[in-house]
């Protein structure tokens, strides 16, 4: 389940501009109108803690400059260490962070910083799973979608390159997408391939989605940079990249699982893109051990 360890040498935390206003949300959202009533009615404000976040399960770490953080923002003066940074593999009992300083301040923080770890540490194992299966066919990428927990886009992407994957948009104002519904409304391929090309920048890519072999033919005959290949059969899919050839990327997209994914990254083509390794990779299991 290691990560390509290529893609991972240029992988950098994300600014703390980014990431504080959602760990600051989550934080406040957990601390109520109140704070953290149980730890300050039997902690001592004077206790301290020694101890550190652990894995429980085998994985993929990410999400540590957001734990770390979140502790930072409830003590300042909590010691913070990390032991494997974002893309590292763990075992389970291996630490991830060490910890050391007001136990209240670590307590309290606890639960937002284990939610936020697990959560991307999930989406990290995950991808890197996917990332693992293709390894030997072709020459593919996986890829993640704008399929992604409201408000965590920015930080579940991050985790899916911390697992060895690529990202794909990451909003609606990245790219040109063309799918199903809006060639239905316009008209045609090549009416909604003009009217892009018309209103976009030329730094601005068109992708367009097809799912049959003849709507592909009809966007090689119009032109676009990437050709989204959509719930096609592995036969048909092989046809469509031999097709395309070097005049556009490809993409396919389509019940992606860690079983199916090797066969469609044989077939040659370019990237593979699937939504379920953000909005439906299990957690991986990280807990606070105190000692």
């Amino acid at each position: 389940m290691k990560p390509m360890s290529s893609r991972l040498d240029n992988l950098a935390p994300l600014p703390r501009l980014l990431i504080e206003p959602i760990v600051r949300a989550a934080l406040i959202e957990d601390f109520g109108r109140a704070g953290d009533i149980t730890t300050d009615a039997v902690i001592p404000a004077t206790a301290s803690l020694k101890g550190g976040i652990v894995a429980r399960e085998p994985g993929v770490i990410a999400g540590t400059d957001v734990a770390t953080l979140a502790f930072m923002l409830v003590d300042p003066t909590i010691t913070v260490v990390v032991e494997r940074p974002d893309g590292a593999r763990v075992e389970r009992g291996e630490p991830v962070i060490r910890l050391e300083g007001s136990a209240r301040g670590i307590l309290s923080a606890e639960r937002v910083a284990l939610n936020l770890l697990c959560r991307l540490s999930g989406i990290a194992t995950a991808t890197a799973t996917l990332v693992n299966a293709i390894q030997p066919r072709g020459h593919a990428r996986i890829v993640c979608t704008r399929k992604t927990t409201p408000g965590l886009r920015a930080l579940e992407k991050n985790a899916v390159r911390a697992g060895g994957g690529s990202n794909h948009r990451f909003g609606l104002d990245d790219a040109v997408l063309i799918k199903d519904n809006h060639i239905a409304i316009a008209g045609s391929i090549r009416a909604a391939i003009e009217r892009a090309r018309a209103v976009v920048g030329h730094l601005v890519k068109v992708e367009v989605e097809v799912d049959t072999l003849e709507q592909l033919d009809e966007v090689l005959a119009i032109g676009a940079d990437a050709i989204l290949l959509d719930n096609m059969s592995l036969d048909t899919l092989s046809e469509a990249v031999k097709r395309v050839g070097n005049r556009a990327i490809t993409e396919a997209s389509g019940r992606i699982t860690v079983a199916t994914a090797p066969a469609i990254a044989a077939t040659g083509v370019d990237l593979i893109s699937t939504g379920w390794i953000t909005h439906s990779a299990p957690i991986l299991d990280l807990g606070l051990d105190v000692g």
